[in-house]
């Protein structure tokens, strides 16, 4: 499940940043499901001027203007169990409010929540 997490959001923006002033919590925006299949599952946002579309694209509105274009993937493992792995995003991955180490695989469990950006939370649920 993809959501907007109201006090993950506040707690980035109290942590300051260049860009904390501009970026607004978003008045609405409905949870959304995706079924992860296949060995990969990038999460990030498209860009218009590239032809890579990630499957988790949180380009859609409202757009997080914290999600790097290529934020992090999804790594199918045996036993219909995932790996998180963050490329270098520009802000950062938290697993379970853990900050996720650059290019270091962390095993995901049912009930995982993953923040990214600004206030993105996708909670990760088996089945």
């Amino acid at each position: 499940m993809i959501a907007a997490d109201r006090p993950y959001y506040e707690s980035m923006i109290a942590m300051g940043g260049p860009d904390a002033a501009r970026v607004a919590f978003p008045p609405y925006c409905p949870e959304r499901q995706v079924r992860l299949s296949g060995s990969e599952i990038r999460i990030g946002r498209r860009r218009h001027s590239r032809p890579m579309v990630p499957e988790i694209d949180l380009a859609e509105p409202p757009e997080d203007p914290g999600v790097s274009h290529l934020h992090a993937v999804l790594l199918a493992q045996p036993g219909d169990t995932w790996r998180l792995v963050d490329p270098g995003s520009a802000n950062g991955t938290l697993v379970n409010g853990k900050t996720v180490e650059v290019n270091v695989p962390v095993p995901l469990a049912d009930g995982d929540r993953v923040h990214v950006g600004a206030w993105t939370v996708i909670t990760v649920r088996k089945g």
